[in-house]
């Protein structure tokens, strides 16, 4: 019998006691890659759709739709006009948002909504007048996030027009000169991280009007903070230094009052949470006791300390190094990249079917509460 974990259903007020076999991923597939040697999944939306970037045979990356079986079919979706693309977001009607390189004769990138088909029929979503553009995140009504350049060359947070004809809204900074937008919930709260009066980096609450009342969501005792993603129950998770200069993974209090809440690491000094389901679950990366290695990490959203790290839940046969959870869909599948058998490769973790029981125990308890 493995040593006993807790395992806290999110979104409710009960806590389980399981044993961490019942909390375990019974499956671990390598998503594999577009014929070069490198892949990262970025993005799963609940009917496990999967995106991210892989090389292709010439060691160019590309925009990616994975084969979530692992058995290689994997979609290149093109680029907006040069040879190198990222996907950074799935919805649940399988649009793609993400980025590619405009010119073959610069490094300036543009924000692209991408034919999922991998047809190219690709949508250039503009700029403010500027260079560059990029598109972070889709939600499930299709309203696009991320950044656009001016022509001044400042980047601000972007509420994208998503057919492309450029009536983008500029949703500012907290008093500097930059600003992205990382994630927009359903009900298009946007979150991501602006400069202040300073240019320090913060963790912000943008008003999605583009009126500019955007709120500074603090740190934790430290000068800088950024929001990676929110929740449907409006949760933001992201990263904000520390007294000390370390950073650490972050749930935002999002009244911006301060009232944030630490959720600590995997024993080293810096944490990440990059993701959030709609009932509470944070996945992210973290370094590890007496090292700098990261290791993907489901953290303890109440700030206890109780984080898993997954590596502890796979098959230690298995291969792989899991070093960072980039999503985390309502179900619990979680996606991310690590190291299988030497390859930096995209994974897609499985729960097995105790621990997906638990899941949908934490979500019927979440609309109980609500």
């Amino acid at each position: 019998m493995r040593n006993k974990r807790l395992f806290i259903c999110a979104g409710s007020t009960v806590i389980i006691f399981i044993s961490s076999f019942a909390c375990a991923y019974n499956q671990v597939i390598d998503l594999g890659t577009l014929g070069g040697s490198i892949s990262t999944a970025y993005s799963i939306n609940d009917s496990g759709q999967i995106v991210g970037r892989a090389y292709n045979s010439s060691g160019t990356w590309r925009a990616c739709l994975f084969d979530s079986t692992g058995g290689g079919r994997n979609t290149d979706l093109g680029t907006p006009g040069s040879n190198e693309s990222y996907a950074y977001s799935i919805n649940n009607s399988g649009q793609i948002v993400g980025n590619g390189r405009y010119s073959p004769t610069n490094y300036d990138y543009r924000a692209s909504l991408f034919d999922n088909t991998g047809n190219g029929n690709n949508t250039d979503l503009g700029t403010f007048g500027g260079n560059q553009s990029y598109a972070l995140y889709i939600n499930n009504s299709g309203r696009i996030v991320g950044s656009a350049y001016n022509s001044s060359g400042y980047a601000y947070a972007c509420l994208f027009d998503k057919t492309g004809a450029g009536h983008n809204v500029s949703l500012g900074t907290l008093g500097g000169n930059y600003s992205e937008g990382w994630s927009i919930n359903n009900s298009n709260q946007i979150v991501g991280w602006a400069s202040d009066s300073l240019s320090q980096q913060r963790a912000c609450l943008f008003d999605n009007t583009g009126g500019g009342h955007n709120i500074d969501l603090g740190t934790l005792g430290g000068s800088q903070s950024k929001a990676w993603s929110n929740n449907d129950s409006e949760q933001i998770v992201g990263h904000a230094y520390i007294s000390s200069g370390n950073w650490h993974a972050c749930l935002f209090n999002a009244a911006g009052n301060g009232a944030n809440i630490d959720l600590g690491t995997l024993g080293g000094t810096d944490s990440i949470a990059y993701s959030n389901n709609d009932i509470g679950q944070i996945v992210g990366y973290s370094t590890i006791n007496g090292g700098s290695n990261w290791h993907a990490c489901l953290f303890d959203s109440t700030g206890n300390g109780n984080n898993i790290d997954l590596n502890n839940l796979i098959d230690p046969a298995s291969g792989w190094v899991l070093q960072a959870a980039q999503d985390i869909n309502n179900n619990g599948l979680i996606v991310g990249f690590g190291i299988h058998n030497g390859q930096d490769h995209a994974f897609l973790l499985v729960p097995e079917p105790a621990t997906l029981l638990l899941i949908g125990l934490g979500a019927v308890m979440l609309r109980k509460k609500h």
